[in-house]
């Protein structure tokens, strides 16, 4: 990948194939992880009836879901919890609408890609989803190395989180960009 640029009306790119499915198989993985914490959610015969979707009051209790579904209300335990039971339904809807994108949009085998402006904020969103569940799985601080000793078993995907780092940014760039 060369990074982003505006063609036209449109922000283009071209991926490998290896780029590619790397950036797929996170995405869907991120998703897998957001469809399993509503299918763990219990039915609520009320929004059953009523139409109104509610979520679980409750924080998650991965830490890679947590940080993707924070607390909406830290000092206060029961707003936060019925904050999240009328929010994170459209959170997860969000989340899962942006990954769609991505993975409508990421050719499987590689290749161009060609997003609207629209489409290229959904990218954001789910590159930015993506970083914040690898750096807590990775642990990552202002304070970590840009590279970590070969090894230490977190290097590799230390560098696929850098990747996606510098794929955000230059897609910020070229959105900027005239």
């Amino acid at each position: 990948m060369n990074g982003w640029r505006r063609r036209g009306g449109l922000v283009v790119t071209a991926l490998s194939e290896r780029e590619a499915g790397l950036l797929r198989g996170l995405v869907g993985q991120v998703r897998d992880m957001l469809a399993a914490r509503v299918a763990a959610t219990p039915p609520d015969e009320l929004a059953e009836l009523t139409g109104i979707t509610v979520g679980p009051t409750t924080a998650p209790t991965d830490r890679v879901l947590a940080r993707l579904l924070p607390d909406f209300h830290r000092e206060d335990a029961t707003l936060s919890g019925g904050l999240r039971a009328l929010h994170e339904p459209e959170l997860v809807a969000v989340k899962d609408g942006v990954a769609g994108v991505v993975l409508d949009t990421c050719p499987a085998r590689g290749g161009r890609v060609r997003l609207s402006d629209e489409q290229a904020q959904a990218w954001l969103s789910a590159l930015n989803d993506v970083r914040l569940a690898l750096g807590t799985v990775l642990e990552v601080t202002e304070d970590m190395p840009d590279e970590l000793p070969p090894e230490d078993p977190r290097a590799a995907h230390l560098v696929v989180y850098h990747w996606l780092t510098w794929v955000q940014e230059s897609l910020i760039q070229a959105l900027a960009g005239p």
